[in-house]
């Protein structure tokens, strides 16, 4: 978690509605401190919850390293000018001449620090032989997705037993309606949903919303859910108290965020349980760039991972994904493979990040399409599916060693990750 609270809203308010949920331990690991943050995630009561905070953060320190020291190198001086300054980093520029920006450094630390703590230092999570599944702020998360993931893990060993990832992700823009079910295009759920307005979310009684006093929990393992939304929100204006439907057939999901003023809570009644075949997976190798969402794999490729620790961490590029792809290409005996259900169970809300400025960074309009998305699916019977089933392993040609992307030549960064490999840390 950084510090995007609308988005991290909308991923709480889904993780809310997953099936199981309750059987969950939900880490939030933070770079950031934020009273409103922090309120958003107590107020969570639909399961176990904890929250770490990254020790080295920016926020944290200020103007010293890991954030930016007065006398570290600019970023792009010239090594001779650097060596002349005397500046701090001056003998390590990466691998295109430019020095180190903690503002880029942070994401790929703050990974790291978090993975070796959930598996190796938490005392509630370091004798964990399960899977753990690792979430963005920005992340969305369909109502079945442990349902998925769960079926993927008993299947995983008949299905490819050198899978050791499992993934539950994919990009909106690589992804489309159908997906769930091509098969049903022409004459199913697609027809339907397009009858009923692609742009909403069709008649009323398709998404009932009840109001009701108090505070109400769902029970354990059902697929009804309640939660506080008046405590998922603070400092909201006095409008966003009421429900609102924009226009016939469409829910406001940021009403339904936003409500504040009184003592409410929505319940929110997920689509039934799917009756019908199985969710199509596929296998192939793991590609940082595609199977980087929704990633989840157990302690055994864990260990694999930490012990070439010194490939991720002195590997020239400040991506914590692509610093994966490079271990599980020079390091790993068994390199990465990745099992990934082709109807996604977790999607990428985010429009503005580390990676991307827009001028408008309102969730609400990928929110709406997601919506559509699970909406289809529900609307074919393809959530909460019996089984899972195969249907290529993809062969993907020998992957080119490449260079990095730069931005982790500093030995101080290189350190400072190995460091955290030691329990304790």
């Amino acid at each position: 978690v950084h510090k995007r609270i609308t988005y991290l809203r909308h991923l709480i308010v889904s993780l809310a509605q997953a099936r199981d949920i309750s059987r969950t331990l939900l880490v939030f690991s933070h770079d950031y401190y934020d009273d409103d943050i922090n309120d958003l995630v107590q107020s969570i009561d639909f399961c176990k919850v904890m929250q770490i905070f990254y020790p080295f953060s920016i926020q944290t320190h200020p103007n010293e390293f890991p954030g930016a020291d007065p006398g570290d190198c600019p970023r792009d001086i010239k090594k001779e000018q650097a060596l002349l300054r005397k500046c701090n980093n001056a003998l390590h520029p990466d691998l295109y001449g430019h020095y180190r920006e903690a503002k880029f450094t942070q994401t790929k630390h703050h990974w790291w620090w978090k993975a070796n703590r959930v598996f190796d230092q938490l005392e509630v999570t370091k004798y964990h032989t399960g899977m753990v599944v690792f979430l963005e702020e920005d992340h969305y998360v369909a109502e079945d997705f442990l349902h998925i993931l769960e079926l993927m893990f008993r299947k995983s060993q008949d299905l490819c037993s050198k899978c050791n990832i499992l993934s539950l992700g994919t990009y909106l823009k690589t992804f489309n309606y159908y997906t769930y079910n091509k098969k049903s295009h022409a004459n199913g759920w697609y027809a339907r949903v397009k009858g009923n307005r692609v742009n909403g979310f069709g008649p009323p009684e398709a998404f009932p919303v009840n109001a009701s006093p108090g505070q109400t929990r769902g029970s354990p393992g059902s697929f009804s859910f309640s939660a506080s939304y008046n405590a998922l929100s603070r400092k909201q204006p006095p409008e966003a108290v009421s429900l609102t439907r924009t226009r016939p057939g469409t829910v406001d999901v940021s009403a339904l965020l936003d409500q504040t003023a009184v003592n409410r809570v929505f319940r929110v009644t997920p689509y039934e349980r799917g009756l019908l075949g199985p969710a199509d997976v596929e296998v192939t190798p793991w590609i940082s760039s595609k199977h980087n969402m929704g990633m989840t794999f157990n302690r055994t490729t864990w260990y694999d991972i930490v012990r070439c620790a010194r490939h991720f961490c002195e590997y020239d590029d400040y991506n914590w994904d692509w610093s994966l792809q490079h271990v599980s290409q020079q390091c790993l005996k068994q390199k990465l493979h990745v099992m990934v259900v082709k109807g996604p169970r977790v999607f990428h809300i985010g429009e503005c990040g580390v990676h991307h400025k827009k001028s408008n960074c309102e969730s609400n309009q990928v929110i709406s399409k997601v919506q559509k998305v699970l909406k289809a699916a529900r609307g074919s019977q393809q959530l909460f599916p019996r089984s899972i089933s195969l249907t290529q392993t993809s062969l993907v040609k020998k992957t080119k060693l490449r260079k990095g992307n730069g931005g982790w030549g500093d030995q101080r960064d290189h350190q400072l990750c190995f460091n955290m490999t030691l329990v304790g840390r």
